[in-house]
């Protein structure tokens, strides 16, 4: 069961980057699609089945509070990625600032990922230290 949730989780990380990705391209471009109900509804749906997933996966792991770092590594690099995304998708007053948020959500997702692969709370940070 645990490689089953493990894989389901994995591509729901590929399909909220995807579907965020669209959707700060359709932002760009000023598209009138962003607006569309399935484009609206449709990442919260992916958005949930991965968060369960990976509340899942992480009780299958945790043994004592605090004893694997890279996991608060990886909430807390979600919680900064869910906020840049909410300015870039929604709150951002002036297309400079969406644009700014929309490139560091990307940043922040691309580190999570690396927290996770690399099971170290720096990510692909941690040579630089």
């Amino acid at each position: 069961m645990y490689l089953a949730i493990k894989e389901l989780h994995m591509v729901c990380v590929a399909l909220s980057l995807v579907g965020f990705v669209a959707r700060g391209l359709l932002m760009l471009g000023d598209s009138s699609l962003v607006r569309n109900r399935l484009v609206r509804v449709l990442p919260h749906v992916v958005d949930t089945l991965l968060l369960v997933s990976a509340l899942y996966l992480a009780s299958q792991v945790i043994q004592e509070p605090g004893e694997h770092g890279w996991l608060l590594a990886k909430l807390a690099g979600l919680v900064a990625y869910v906020v840049l995304g909410v300015i870039a998708l929604r709150l951002g007053k002036s297309p400079p600032v969406r644009v700014g948020a929309f490139f560091a959500a990307l940043l922040v997702f691309g580190w999570v990922v690396t927290v996770a692969i690399t099971k170290n709370p720096a990510g692909a940070l941690a040579g630089l230290f």
